[in-house]
């Protein structure tokens, strides 16, 4: 916060002109600024504004919400744990488990990853109790019901899947190992496998064009039953049992790896050299071994061959001592590949079941998919909040309630670049355009998916220039480029945003 007063100090006329108000630069201090993240920490008056900025963006930008994306994420820092506080010891996403933390629940609309629901919560919370919450936020917030709730394996709990299910809105998740039993899933893969089903293919068009081959799989539908507030729910469950070609391929490959690995490592138990344990009966050696297939994960996948020897070992004659025969018993062991072992271990690479009670009609196997692997969309938005664009890790404000209302306070930030580089995209798309000059040091390579933070750069030699001579005040704005004149255009925006701050505002006050 100490850094904004000096940051609107050099744009004193440039806020003045934008916003039409006096601009004043003590009424930036940190101090000031306090009370504003206190007055976003108070989580009724922040769900009223949430509701009402989502319904305002909803019906200006044209947005038809069907798709929600839900995840949490955690920021650290040196802060004091209390026994009641948000700051918490906990699992960390951020891989820092030795500092406190406070966890962030954010909810997206898809397609472009404008959040819609921000929760802050204890950094010791787990993740699974946080849904529930989350989606009755988003459904008081959007004011509708029918939506499409996306989720990772935490989300799959069956009291959220009821829960979704009894207010008439849908989930898709893939189903953890304790929701699945591991059972379960090989009984699954192995019908695949047996030919008892036809898989379908799922293709994705890349970059280029080019259509590609990501997945096959099938689907099976199951009954369950659960409780929501004292009422029974029964409901039928769309069971995807899906193959990713990338990662079972990535999978074998790896696995192929570790075996190599381990037979090095076996084949040097057998080294014979001064300071190396030699092993003299077959059942050490056989512990040594398996040692080395469990630090590598390939038990089962080897076939051992382990041979005894006996050696007469000439002692020469030293001082008094005789010359004598020494028989010495030394073991060795050989190693191959079970190719039908593993074989029968990479047909359960990349298979995954992911859960839904969305009809078919609506979301087919291969939509599900697709739609599953734009996660990356609330993942980036948690790319940014905690990034270089909004900065909030690392956190400095040390009170729960201040640092509830700056990351609120960023998730507004969030909303604004989300929609900036929707627009331009949306615009872009419609009028079968691409942009060029974005790219440093290569000017004619153009883009149809311009980020954000793009856009922005582009703006950066824009200059106002304040010269008092006398009693008269000159001012003067760099000239619009035509990559800032175009990327106006993409976002509806007049270029005489510029223009009025060198001919119709005042000096401040």
């Amino acid at each position: 916060m100490n850094r904004v007063q000096s940051w609107v100090a050099h744009r004193l006329h440039t806020l003045h002109g934008c916003t039409e108000q006096v601009v004043r630069e003590q009424d930036w201090r940190d101090d000031h600024l306090a009370i504003v993240l206190d007055a976003l920490s108070d989580t009724q008056k922040w769900q009223q504004l949430e509701t009402a900025l989502n319904q305002r963006l909803i019906r200006i930008y044209q947005l038809k919400p069907q798709r929600v994306r839900l995840d949490s994420t955690t920021t650290s820092g040196y802060w004091t744990v209390s026994e009641e506080g948000l700051f918490q010891f906990g699992y960390s996403k951020d891989h820092r488990p030795d500092l406190p933390q406070l966890k962030v629940m954010l909810s997206a609309l898809d397609p472009l990853g404008l959040p819609v629901a921000t929760q802050v919560v204890a950094g010791a919370s787990a993740d699974d109790p946080l849904y529930i919450p989350a989606i009755q936020q988003v459904s008081a917030s959007l004011d509708a019901h029918g939506l499409l709730y996306v989720g990772d394996c935490k989300m799959a709990a069956l009291h959220t899947r009821a829960f979704l299910h009894a207010q008439q809105d849908y989930y898709l998740c893939p189903l953890a190992a304790s929701h699945l039993p591991d059972e379960r899933l090989a009984a699954y893969v192995q019908s695949a496998w047996a030919g008892e089903h036809s898989l379908m293919d799922v293709w994705r068009t890349d970059a280029e064009g080019k259509a590609e081959l990501i997945a096959q799989g099938y689907e099976q539908t199951v009954a369950l039953h659960d409780e929501v507030d004292g009422q029974p729910i029964s409901w039928s469950e769309r069971r995807l049992i899906v193959r990713s070609i990338q990662q079972a391929e990535a999978s074998t490959s790896a696995l192929y790896t570790r075996l190599a690995k381990a037979q090095a490592a076996v084949a040097q138990l057998n080294e014979h050299k001064q300071g190396k344990r030699r092993y003299c009966d077959a059942d050490s050696l056989r512990q040594a071994v398996q040692v080395i297939l469990k630090k590598h994960r390939v038990e089962g996948l080897l076939r051992l061959r382990i041979d005894e020897q006996v050696e007469e070992r000439v002692v020469r004659a030293y001082g008094k001592r005789p010359a004598s025969v020494r028989v010495e018993r030394m073991v060795s062991v050989q190693t191959e590949v079970d190719e039908t072992a593993v074989q029968e271990a990479t047909r359960l690479f990349g298979w995954r079941v992911y859960a839904t009670n969305h009809p078919d009609e609506g979301l087919p196997l291969s939509q599900a998919v697709l739609a599953y692997r734009e996660e990356y969309l609330v993942e980036r938005g948690f790319g940014r909040l905690k990034g270089k664009p909004l900065s909030l890790s690392p956190m400095y404000v040390h009170s729960d309630q201040r640092a509830t209302g700056l990351i609120r306070l960023l998730s507004l930030g969030l909303r604004i670049l989300t929609l900036l580089e929707f627009c331009a995209r949306q615009h872009l798309a419609d009028r079968h355009e691409t942009l060029p000059g974005l790219y440093a040091g290569n000017p004619k390579r153009t883009t149809s998916r311009p980020t954000a933070e793009a856009l922005l750069r582009a703006f950066q030699p824009i200059h106002l220039s304040v010269v008092t001579i006398g009693q008269q005040l000159h001012l003067h704005v760099t000239p619009l480029s035509a990559l800032q004149m175009h990327i106006l255009s993409l976002l509806n925006i007049s270029p005489a945003i510029y223009d009025r701050l060198s001919t119709a505002f005042l000096e401040p006050p």
